[in-house]
């Protein structure tokens, strides 16, 4: 058995990584999904879609490779976090469509539970700030929305899960329902201190135990493949959201170390050991992972809800481009972006901001603005989010971060990781495998079985491909900044709250 198969389960594409006892890509099969948006601020994903793209993706990479079940050492799963599903155990089917992490339509019932009073007790026990970004209030919706939806939990019916629980569910042909505790720290139903579901937490967002998942470690034997007939009878053994998957393939095993994963948003994590370390900048607390029955792990961490989605928009959304290289091209053809400053705030803004009613916004345009300076201000503006989380991040700590290790898709974007070393003003370190969240749910897996025997003997598979030194004056990257922030309050609070969006709710807000 001399393979790890990875599923990371994206915002917008599901892949099949097959990684060697060396942490080497030895295979990869990837499919796209789709996004829904039925209303401005709405996102929604089709959960039965995400299972069979998994299945193809999983069965695919294995036929690719001329492997097989007794080839694979064991699955692990990583997942795009919040993303929140519910379905009916008898059935397998999701009730209503999976409510993406994106997704703004319960900002309101947040807005109503922070005038209640409510945010302070909930950061307490979550380590989370009170935001439409997280799963509780989703579920609470879902529930509210969807005919018979209650009725249908107070008989046991229903199941809750992020996506990572769905797809275990699915996996295992509907014997495990559970979550590991990195996902569920991200669902603003988890205390963070005592590792478990909150009761009071759950009472105050009408959700049913019921439905709840199991909490596992991240690194466990959950299981054995009972679906997918190339992987029936492996185990599955790691889970980790995306993000906290990212921290641990990123090798960050000791306390302070940073990464930065480019991807849909882009998530700024550091790693602060066994303790939670609470936020005065509006950053929040996460749980980073548990191996089998050891102490939790914990991370900081900031949140930016467009990034690589940006360029996705000018391709996809104006028609700029034909492919992402091509903003690079484009960007890389001029030598600063005119005066133009682009706020990518199209689901609103996240950490240090939390403003659900902020939108995009591009100013400073003239008649000599070309497509290369609208190519370079979208780079900017995601290296811009990334600053303004690393400085509350050092303003938390009181430490300047002597580096910033990167990671996803965008991060081999070298014009934007250029960027992001002039205006931190520290190196960027890129790894030679940039996939590290897969990679980080292939360890987690593979040290629950005994492929690697501790965190220890895999950290020196981490190697460096490029090293991005700050090139631009301190002075001009400062004045940049500034004058994005002058960006930034043009665009807050530019949607007008509507409870017409989302409905009455029955959420308590005590």
């Amino acid at each position: 058995m001399a393979h790890i198969l990875s599923i990371d389960a994206g915002t917008t594409s599901v892949r099949a990584i097959l990684f060697d006892a060396g942490g080497r890509i030895a295979g990869v099969s990837q499919r796209e999904i789709r996004q829904g948006y039925p209303r401005p601020g709405w996102v929604e994903h089709d959960a039965g879609e995400i299972w069979r793209s998994t299945r193809r993706v999983a069965s695919a990479v294995l036929r690719t490779a001329g492997l097989q079940a007794g080839d694979i050492a064991a699955v692990g799963l990583t997942n795009q976090r919040e993303t929140t599903v519910v379905w009916d155990r008898r059935t397998g089917t999701p009730i209503a469509p999976a409510i993406v992490w994106q997704d703004r339509r319960t900002a309101t019932d947040c807005d109503r539970l922070r005038a209640g009073g409510g945010a302070t007790s909930i950061r307490k026990r979550t380590g989370l700030v009170v935001d439409a970004y997280f799963s509780a209030t989703k579920v609470a919706w879902i529930l509210d929305h969807t005919p018979g939806a209650r009725d249908l939990a107070r008989d046991g019916h229903l199941a809750f899960g992020t996506i990572d629980t769905w797809l275990v569910w699915n996996l295992t042909g509907g014997r495990a329902h559970l979550t590991d505790v990195s996902n569920a720290s991200r669902t603003m139903l988890f205390h963070l201190g005592r590792g478990t579901w909150d009761p009071v937490l759950l009472d105050r967002f009408d959700v049913p135990a019921s439905m709840l998942p199991r909490v596992a470690a991240s690194s466990e034997v959950y299981g054995e493949v009972a679906s997918i007939p190339a992987l029936r009878g492996v185990p599955v053994a790691g889970i980790a959201g995306d993000q906290q998957a990212a921290l641990f393939g990123q090798m960050c095993l000791r306390p302070g170390a940073t990464k930065c994963t480019y991807g849909t948003g882009c998530f700024l994590l550091q790693n602060t050991g066994t303790r939670a370390r609470p936020s005065r900048n509006r950053l929040l607390s996460t749980v980073a992972w548990r191996l089998g029955d050891g102490p939790l792990h914990y991370a900081q961490e900031g949140s930016v809800f467009i990034g690589g989605a940006a360029v996705q928009w000018l391709r996809d959304g104006l028609g700029l481009v034909r492919s992402s290289a091509e903003v690079d091209t484009l960007a890389a053809s001029v030598p600063d972006s005119g005066g133009v400053f682009m706020v990518p705030a199209f689901t609103g803004l996240g950490a240090p901001h939390w403003d659900a009613y902020a939108r995009g916004l591009m100013i400073g345009m003239t008649r000599d603005t070309t497509a290369a300076h609208v190519a370079r201000a979208t780079l900017e503006g995601i290296a811009f989010q990334v600053a303004d989380l690393l400085e509350a991040m050092e303003a938390d700590t009181g430490v300047a971060i002597p580096e910033l290790r990167v990671d996803g898709g965008a991060a081999r974007s070298a014009p934007l990781m250029q960027i992001q070393a002039d205006l931190l003003g520290c190196p960027v370190v890129r790894p030679q495998v940039t996939e590290t969240t897969a990679l980080g749910a292939a360890y987690l897996a593979g040290l629950a079985v005994g492929f690697w025997g501790s965190p220890d003997d895999i950290a020196s598979q981490w190697t460096i491909d490029r090293v991005f030194e700050p090139r631009m004056p301190r002075g001009q990257a400062d004045e940049l900044r500034g004058r994005w922030r002058e960006a930034l309050t043009r665009c807050r609070a530019w949607e007008k709250p509507s409870t017409g969006t989302t409905g009455r709710g029955r959420s308590k807000r005590r």
